[in-house]
């Protein structure tokens, strides 16, 4: 999904540093809500958060198997927000570890050293929101 079509005032708003969370749902159906940085690729619709494979977020999509966990991510700032609904895949590749400590390192700041960290990888699907 392309989302830069959805404006540069959108684009921009998931460029600026806000702190977000991560809505994924456990086996008994319950939803687990968690703060995280998330940084936004809007030419390829791709969301990543950064996490240390060990951490609930992290098993819950893994534990989704190939297919991936259905999940949202959402900002807030003010009377702005957006929430993007999609399906996550846990990444463990080296490259793509770098590629999202990257981006999340330009959006917010370096993130500290973590041999077990992973990328919980997110297709977004759909977007809610005023911003």
């Amino acid at each position: 999904m392309n989302l830069v079509e959805r404006g540069d005032g959108f684009v921009e708003f998931w460029r600026e540093r806000h702190l977000c969370t991560l809505a994924t749902t456990r086996p008994d159906g319950t939803p687990h809500v968690v703060p995280v940085g998330v940084t936004l690729d809007p030419a390829t619709g791709t969301a990543r958060v950064i996490t240390s494979g060990a951490s609930q977020k992290a098993r819950l999509v893994a534990a989704a198997g190939p297919e991936g966990a259905k999940v949202a991510v959402c900002q807030v700032d003010g009377r702005r927000w957006s929430t993007l609904e999609g399906t996550a895949v846990l990444r463990t590749e080296a490259e793509q570890v770098a590629d999202a400590e990257r981006r999340y390192a330009e959006r917010y700041k370096q993130p500290r050293p973590n041999p077990s960290r992973v990328v919980v990888e997110i297709q977004v699907s759909r977007v809610l929101g005023n911003a």
